[in-house]
């Protein structure tokens, strides 16, 4: 497989915008309510320059995921980075359904997960899935991540307030 993620561009936001659209339906019970703005090209283009700019501050790290052929199939963000005596980070993605079980998801949060841990020298990485979200929780657990709880009412997803499975991954401890 030739899966890889790259850093967002904001010559993506097209790409972007045209997998959104066509993958709306097929993601609508996974995410927030979105604003028809969202699934536009300026919308992706104003969300790709506030996230590059977050990038830029050490916030977090947004790629988008490359298929086979240097398409882009989706996106994966490192979100929400504390520094300090925590070191940890919140992980979010997702793929077009046609591009579902073929293995992109697993390799982006494995890549991801390393530049967690290898470029930015975090401790803790993070994950939720919604509770019946069996194919994501797969993808995490193949990618070493452990579940550690379920949190009630997490995130607002779909209008309403749901209950996520929480997993993370730590990094490999130093030798000593």
């Amino acid at each position: 497989m030739s899966t890889r993620i790259r850093i967002l561009d904001v010559n993506d936001a097209l790409d972007l915008a045209e997998l959104y659209r066509a993958n709306r339906v097929f993601l609508t019970p996974y995410e927030p309510t979105r604003p028809g703005s969202f699934f536009t090209e300026r919308g992706q283009l104003e969300l790709a320059e506030r996230k590059l700019t977050d990038w830029q501050a050490g916030l977090c790290a947004p790629f988008v995921i490359l298929g086979e052929r240097e398409e882009v199939v989706g996106a994966i963000n490192i979100n929400d980075i504390v520094r300090g005596a925590f070191e940890s980070a919140s992980l979010g993605y997702w793929v077009a359904q046609d591009a579902g079980g073929r293995g992109f998801a697993k390799e982006a949060v494995a890549s991801a997960a390393a530049f967690s841990f290898e470029v930015l020298g975090l401790h803790r990485l993070q994950a939720a899935t919604l509770l019946d979200n069996e194919r994501s929780q797969a993808v995490l657990r193949a990618a070493g991540f452990e579940e550690f709880g379920v949190a009630p009412s997490y995130l607002r997803i779909d209008g309403r307030w749901r209950d996520h499975r929480l997993f993370q991954l730590l990094a490999a401890e130093e030798a000593a």
